[in-house]
């Protein structure tokens, strides 16, 4: 029987009361990761004189599979303010020569001597 290496972590499954559960998160099956993640990067919309820009890598999810990615990052600084920007992307996205891409869009939270948002969109970088 041949045996493949494979290293991951167990994880506490958060039940609660006298049972509880682990989860098993394998992070690389003979050799080559099963997760992946996606640079992301942009410039949000002009609102209240200015904009602001951002780069970010998404969360790791399964390589493989039907999947989307959860984001965060903080913009720029402008007008001595920064705003977050979270959210989840799309589904994954094939694109030409191997790979895919996640589509993202969404509002920044409130801030500024004049509180406002500003809206951002885009897609990621091919997955890494």
């Amino acid at each position: 029987m041949e045996k493949i290496p494979v290293t991951g972590f167990v994880f506490h499954s958060g039940d609660s009361g006298n049972e509880h559960s682990h989860g098993l998160y394998i992070t690389s099956w003979d050799g080559h990761p099963v997760y992946h993640v996606h640079p992301f990067s942009g410039v949000t919309s002009y609102n209240d004189g200015h904009v602001h820009q951002y780069v970010g890598v998404t969360e790791p999810a399964p390589t493989g599979v039907p999947h989307v990615h959860r984001y965060h990052t903080v913009t720029s600084v402008n007008q001595s303010h920064t705003h977050v920007i979270q959210g989840v992307t799309g589904p994954a996205v094939d694109v030409p020569g191997g790979g895919h891409i996640h589509y993202f869009e969404g509002f920044t939270t409130v801030n500024g001597m004049r509180p406002h948002t500003h809206h951002y969109k885009g897609a990621t970088g091919n997955e890494t």
